[in-house]
């Protein structure tokens, strides 16, 4: 064989063994990238941050318990990942049975947490790629109450809460935050941070309390009520009305001289009780004026006194009404 063919077959084989290498390192790079098993939990954190359920569901391998599912797809699933920052899928850890674990560290709130997720090998591809999937597991649930409610605001979602309570199946990682921001009733906002499909998550309860604006409307109708009973017990001329104020005295009243003013209106407070909401006793004070004569001398003479009463009243409130129907005792 001459120098030439021999140089020819030597440049040959030199271009084979560079070829292969690089197939081989191609091979690794895949592998490790778009192969990697990072890359499903690549694929499962877009998912989530897209508000993309199905997928995520799918891509995780996950069952969902029996649960409420409004956490699981568009706007509250993406608000649930918006606040996790600083966001590292680290290096596969080996595990057995042709296994890795993929740690995920990331912030929320300032805290840097973390997730593991368990992934195993399922096959290749193209006879040289590996094929990586999440081990099937069982999606995590938070559990919500709140305070004489039946309805709560969970990552911006209405959700409906019978008789209180619900619990809702949840992708993790994520924050879910509940609140009340009702035109009668409120609670301020409580959240749960989720990072792994079997970490405890405590209850998110919703400690409601009434508005202002309930408040407002509540004073506003026993005033009314209080104002229109002073007024029908003048128009009577009455020192012992149908209200909860009166008066009581021996000696006799000129007809025509009775007046009641209402000189303190009650403070109103709305609790929570026994299921319901309930207002705490009203107490105020009324002024009665008259013109009066005793009964041994006979002598007329002005009557002015200052009395205190106090009375309790039932609440009834829907979403566009508040009914307050006083409770007397006589």
């Amino acid at each position: 064989m001459s120098q030439a063919l021999v140089r020819i077959a030597a440049g040959w084989l030199l271009g084979l063994m560079l070829a292969v290498a690089g197939a081989v390192v191609a091979i690794n790079v895949v592998n490790n990238t778009v192969a990697s098993p990072q890359q499903p939990v690549r694929e499962y954190l877009d998912a989530l941050q897209s508000g993309d359920g199905g997928r995520a569901l799918g891509l995780l391998r996950a069952t969902v318990p029996p649960s409420n599912a409004a956490m699981l797809d568009g706007t509250a699933l993406q608000t649930a990942t918006s606040r996790l920052s600083n966001v590292d899928i680290g290096d596969p850890e080996d595990q057995p049975g042709n296994r890795v674990m993929v740690p995920l560290e990331y912030t929320i709130d300032g805290s840097r947490l973390r997730s593991e997720f368990v992934l195993e090998k399922t096959g290749t591809e193209w006879l040289f790629f590996n094929t990586w999937a999440f081990v099937p597991s069982r999606l995590p649930t938070v559990d919500i109450t709140v305070v004489n409610g039946s309805e709560a605001i969970v990552n911006g979602a209405a959700v409906n809460m019978p008789n209180g309570r619900n619990s809702f199946a949840v992708f993790y990682p994520g924050e879910y935050e509940a609140s009340l921001n009702g035109q009668y009733f409120a609670a301020p906002a409580t959240r749960a941070t989720v990072t792994a499909r079997d970490a405890p998550v405590a209850p998110l309860n919703l400690l409601t309390q009434a508005t202002d604006r309930l408040k407002q409307d509540v004073a506003a109708k026993v005033k009314e009520f209080l104002d229109g009973c002073a007024g029908e017990a003048v128009k009577e001329q009455k020192l012992q009305p149908d209200c909860p104020f009166y008066y009581a005295s021996n000696n006799r009243v000129q007809d025509g001289t009775i007046k009641w003013n209402v000189t303190k209106y009650p403070g109103v407070s709305i609790e929570p009780f026994d299921g319901r909401w309930v207002v705490a006793p009203l107490d105020g004070k009324a002024t009665v004026e008259a013109l009066q004569q005793n009964a041994f001398t006979g002598i007329w003479y002005p009557l002015k006194e200052e009395v205190d009463f106090s009375f309790t009243t039932r609440l009834d409130v829907t979403p566009d009404a508040v009914r307050v129907t006083p409770q007397l005792s006589f």
